[in-house]
């Protein structure tokens, strides 16, 4: 089998470590920042002696809820150097704090200011590949162009420079190459392995990684993301912005832990898990995407509960989350997970099939339960809009996390106690549904804040 155009994409690529709160405003632009400023310490000496200004131009809803999003400290925060991964959150969150701030990027012998009067805002339609882009300029006193670059962040932290493959593609291909669901099984079928193991052996292909590294790194990725719930469920106080939502995690944790013994206490831990991590991701902490940072409570919330409520083995763990990574490929490959592109429904609606899938495979359930239950999540978020109120990862984002993880675990209990047979709609089909309902969500819908919930903050 050789598919056209196979899924090259690493699992480490899907689940990214970094700072909240949006991976496609925050992750995205600061990575992109940093590639031009590493442009800007390879420049010529006479180039870049002639430097005097640099500029940023933000489209889409880059510009709509670019400020709520925290794009700004985010691209500065690239220009000093720093990267999603290792940045400290708390510095991060100090930069871009007042109007007259200001920074200075360093490359060579330069020292180039760096203000909010540095980007620039461009509101109304754009003809660019993806709606969110960004343009950085570097620019000499006539304000002449030195070095330009286009970057489009496309979701869930990735991004694509203007002229270059989209990041997260690469040129080694995997063992077993598949662009389907159909495709997908027919390996299962033809190799007799395992799900797990399929993937495994495409992630050695993809990233040149030993198995025994990528288990590591897998182990390490559900650990950052349960770091996020003890924290959240500790954490008190108001979040950033001016909605001045209270955190509820601590809040309903301890409900939880009060009707520990009632039947229904293992939702209600669910819940908590799940607005911890978001709510830790609204305050800017560190989260992993899952595949993006608005959906990132989803993942915390299930995986959390796998362990300490189900006692699933580090083992069954690893095999959940390598099933869940081949239902996030499939929709990233065929459809998005960018709320700016199919709204709410390519986060939290990806997460909530994925983290289906998840529970699914950890159960013991086969390739088709997989598959039906990752469809019916995805099923039941068509035309999801993403609407946050003030442009903050919030409301409705934060409780949205929450009802996509019981979402999942509904979506896993039906695939589990119904004959897969009987599904109707296979999941390569519901992608190609969402797809279409994605482009034609009117934009207003789409992470911009300006219709639906986002108009409602006069009312709350």
């Amino acid at each position: 089998m050789n598919p056209k155009n196979p899924i090259t994409t690493s699992i480490f690529d899907l689940f990214k470590v970094g700072p909240g709160p949006s991976s496609s405003h925050t992750i995205g632009p600061m990575k992109a920042a940093y590639l031009f400023w590493q442009d800007l310490c390879g420049l010529p000496a006479e180039i870049a002696q002639r430097a005097q200004i640099i500029r940023i131009h933000l489209y889409g809803s880059l510009s709509a809820t670019g400020k709520g999003h925290g794009t700004d400290r985010a691209i500065v925060g690239g220009l000093l150097g720093w990267q999603p991964p290792t940045c400290d959150p708390k510095a991060l969150n100090q930069l871009m704090r007042q109007e007259s701030d200001v920074y200075f990027v360093q490359f060579q012998q330069q020292q180039i200011a760096v203000s909010a009067r540095s980007l620039v805002y461009h509101r109304g339609k754009t003809d660019f590949p993806h709606p969110n882009t960004m343009i950085l300029q570097l620019l000499d006193a006539n304000e002449g162009v030195l070095l330009e670059s286009e970057y489009y962040s496309i979701g869930g932290g990735f991004i694509q420079q203007k002229g270059k493959a989209p990041e997260g593609t690469t040129d080694r291909s995997p063992k077993f190459p598949y662009a389907t669901m159909e495709e997908l099984k027919a390996h299962l079928k033809g190799s007799r392995l395992s799900l797990s193991a399929l993937m495994i052996q495409n992630e050695m292909a993809i990233s040149g990684l030993p198995e025994k590294e990528i288990l590591r790194r897998i182990d390490q990725i559900v650990d950052f993301m349960h770091k996020a719930v003890k924290r959240g469920v500790k954490s008190k106080g108001i979040l950033p912005g001016n909605i001045r939502l209270q955190r509820k995690a601590p809040i309903l944790y301890q409900q939880a832990k009060n009707h520990a013994s009632t039947t229904d206490s293992f939702l209600i831990f669910l819940n908590a898990y799940c607005l911890a991590a978001s709510e830790e991701n609204a305050a800017g902490n560190i989260v992993v995407t899952a595949p993006t940072s608005g959906a990132s409570g989803v993942f915390p919330g299930l995986t959390y509960l796998m362990k300490h409520h189900f006692h699933y083995s580090p083992q069954k763990m690893r095999d959940g989350m390598l099933a869940a990574a081949a239902i996030g490929f499939l929709v990233k490959h065929n459809a998005s997970i960018s709320g700016a592109e199919m709204g709410c429904m390519g986060e939290i609606g990806t997460a909530s099939a994925m983290g289906a899938a998840m529970l699914a495979y950890a159960a013991g359930g086969n390739i088709e339960q997989i598959e039906a239950a990752a469809e019916i999540g995805i099923e039941h978020h068509l035309g999801m809009t993403c609407d946050p109120i003030g442009g903050y990862v919030q409301i409705p984002c934060i409780e949205r996390n929450a009802m996509g993880a019981a979402k999942a675990y509904n979506a896993y209990l039906l695939a589990m106690t119904i004959n897969p047979k009987m599904q109707k709609i296979s999941f390569d089909s519901v992608i190609k549904v969402m797809r279409a309902t994605g482009r034609d969500m009117s934009k207003k819908y789409k992470e911009t804040s300006e219709a639906g919930l986002a108009l409602s903050m006069t009312e709350c």
